[in-house]
């Protein structure tokens, strides 16, 4: 489960920096139990909707109870965030 706190200081801290492997590290070791991914934004299947959109950058959340993780968004079975990049044409 992700708490809505968690995923308004999770979106809070990846806007105040690049979407980089800094960033990542960062928001693993404040939030450990959260598996977190970065991806661009049109990796992410188009029937997928975001949680939080932030101009640059989108927010999903992943279910990974089963064997297959999914994108969701339940923050009840959340267990994962993806955050993807935006980047205008």
């Amino acid at each position: 489960m992700i708490s809505q706190d968690q995923l308004d200081a999770i979106i809070n801290e990846a806007g105040q920096s690049a979407l980089d492997e800094v960033l990542l590290g960062r928001l693993r070791a404040a939030w450990p139990g959260v598996h977190f991914t970065l991806c661009m934004d049109d990796d992410i299947p188009v029937h997928a909707r975001a949680v939080a959109e932030q101009g640059r950058f989108n927010v999903y959340l992943v279910n990974s109870s089963d064997h297959c993780s999914v994108l969701t968004n339940d923050t009840a079975t959340a267990s994962g965030v993806v955050l993807a990049e935006v980047i205008e044409d």
